[in-house]
């Protein structure tokens, strides 16, 4: 019980910190802050939220039970990553006065990670592809 409210009181320790340095920006930065968070929910709740669900329904009608849900966890993982890759991948907040800002090759990171999370659900299905037909994790009867 002491270590939770240990945790709990860093944790807000660290919120408040963070308030108390969001409230030290000006008024134009603590608006862009405000539209960027409003942003996120907005795009969230009414794009990303439906075109899961969306997606999700049509997996389900097409795929195999037992395909379910390593595909559905390979394109959420996968699709969150693409969404918070977006403004890096179009370059936005680039500048020409400032070339350390976006100086990597971000559509190879992204890439990396879309075969790494590809590769996994692969071996995913594939264990369990083993497991069903009497590998080493298949269920005795």
């Amino acid at each position: 019980m002491r270590t939770r409210l240990l945790l709990g009181a860093v944790g807000v320790a660290v919120a408040a910190y963070g308030a108390w340095l969001l409230l030290q920006q000006d008024r134009a930065d603590l608006v862009d802050t405000g539209v960027w968070l409003a942003g996120g929910v907005v795009l969230h709740d009414f794009v990303l939220v439906p075109l899961t669900l969306l997606l999700g329904l049509v997996l389900i009608r097409l795929l195999p039970a037992y395909l379910r849900a390593p595909v559905v966890g390979g394109l959420v993982v996968l699709g969150t990553v693409t969404l918070m890759a977006v403004p890096v991948l179009g370059g936005w907040g680039a500048n020409a006065d400032n070339p350390t800002i976006l100086d990597r090759n971000y559509t190879a990171g992204w890439l990396v990670v879309a075969g790494v999370t590809i590769l996994a659900v692969v071996l995913t299905i594939m264990l369990t592809l083993g497991g069903r037909s009497g590998g080493p994790g298949a269920r005795r009867r």
